[in-house]
């Protein structure tokens, strides 16, 4: 099925965006839970404008306390561009444990579907936040739903561990994926083979690790992603002192190294990482969260970015000025969502290929 299908760029074209509604108490313990819920509403009124929101819940209940909150959030919100469907779910990051679409190669066959779905298995980063067997099954929620065609690779992947260029180039982090709580039973070759195989990948970029607090061992949402098909944005630590700045540099120098399949170099840029240290702890006893200018998200007619850090917040949003000039370019704050140690590319999971949402 290589030579049949590819993963697309997420700057491509979307149906909708998937998002879940945040109702885990244990992710968000106390007045986390209504703080996430605003920068929930946030993003959907922006998102939404642009192009359909695909919104999870788990309950008739969820349902409207979601509507309740966007209501009062932004009283002009269009709800009919937010299609409400009612699945069991364990938690809010839809990037990992969503379905990963493939399209069909311009060049293939047109008898093949256009759209189908990857269906990787979900282990919640290790089995680190039981239950994740909700979560683990959309995909295949996905598929029954839209009548979509799924492969199922029978391998534990994420969606944030990596990031596309839409032609064939991979980026990832051998401390997620070759990491013994994901597929202890599969080499790097063999991990390397499935990828190429069900994602239509030419060549893999392996980065190192991954950001202090990050729970998911190191996705690369966090760390370096594709501008276009030919550049690659990283972060970088200007503090010498900084918990990140050893596995950063490591990767920069990965990067400015690598080459695309006919050996053409890629143009790196650097963002500086913003404050990831935090007062207290998260849930899982971290001081640090995988706070990231990385994890924007590209939709149709605007990116999504993060914004952290008043020394480095404005330099994020010009860089993506810079290269997505055909969109328009909001910054969400996201310091409370953040706390749970995932950011705006984490919470969504672009969907292609749909035609009625409902």
């Amino acid at each position: 099925m290589e030579k049949l299908y590819r993963m697309p760029a997420e700057w491509e074209n979307h149906s909708a965006t998937q998002l879940h509604w945040p109702a885990n108490r244990e992710t968000w313990p106390g007045d986390r839970l209504e703080r996430v819920e605003i920068v929930y509403a946030e993003i959907i009124s922006v998102l939404h404008r642009y192009e359909p929101v695909l919104l999870l819940v788990n309950t008739v209940e969820d349902r409207k306390r979601a509507e309740s909150i966007l209501k009062k959030f932004d009283p002009d919100i269009d709800l009919n561009r937010i299609h409400f469907h009612i699945v069991p779910l364990n938690d809010v990051w839809a990037r990992d444990c969503g379905p990963v679409f493939i399209k069909r190669r311009s060049d293939t066959l047109t008898t093949v579907p256009e759209y189908a779905i990857t269906n990787w298995i979900y282990n919640a980063w290790g089995q680190k936040y039981p239950p994740f067997d909700s979560d683990n099954k959309i995909p295949e929620w996905f598929a029954d739903h839209f009548s979509i065609y799924m492969f199922s690779p029978d391998m534990v992947l994420e969606g944030g561990a990596i990031d596309t260029n839409g032609k064939g180039v991979l980026l990832t982090t051998e401390s997620v994926l070759l990491n013994p709580n994901r597929n202890p039973q599969l080499t790097k070759a063999e991990i390397g083979k499935k990828l190429k195989r069900y994602l239509g990948m030419e060549k893999i970029i392996w980065l190192k690790k991954g950001l202090a607090g990050d729970d998911t061992d190191g996705h690369i949402d966090d760390l370096s992603r594709f501008l276009n098909e030919n550049t690659i944005l990283t972060m970088i630590c200007e503090d010498e002192n900084d918990v990140n700045y050893a596995a950063l540099n490591e990767n920069l120098d990965i990067l400015r190294k690598s080459t695309d399949p006919n050996g053409n170099p890629f143009q790196i840029l650097t963002l500086p990482m913003p404050k990831t240290r935090i007062e207290g702890s998260t849930v899982d006893g971290s001081e640090y969260v995988p706070a990231s200018y990385a994890n924007f998200y590209i939709a149709n007619g605007v990116v999504l970015v993060p914004l952290y850090d008043e020394r480095y917040d404005q330099a994020a949003i010009d860089l993506m000025s810079r290269f997505f000039p055909g969109r328009d370019i909001v910054g969400i704050e996201c310091s409370d969502l953040v706390w749970g140690q995932g950011s705006i590319h984490c919470i969504t999971q672009q969907l292609y290929g749909l035609e009625n949402l409902g």
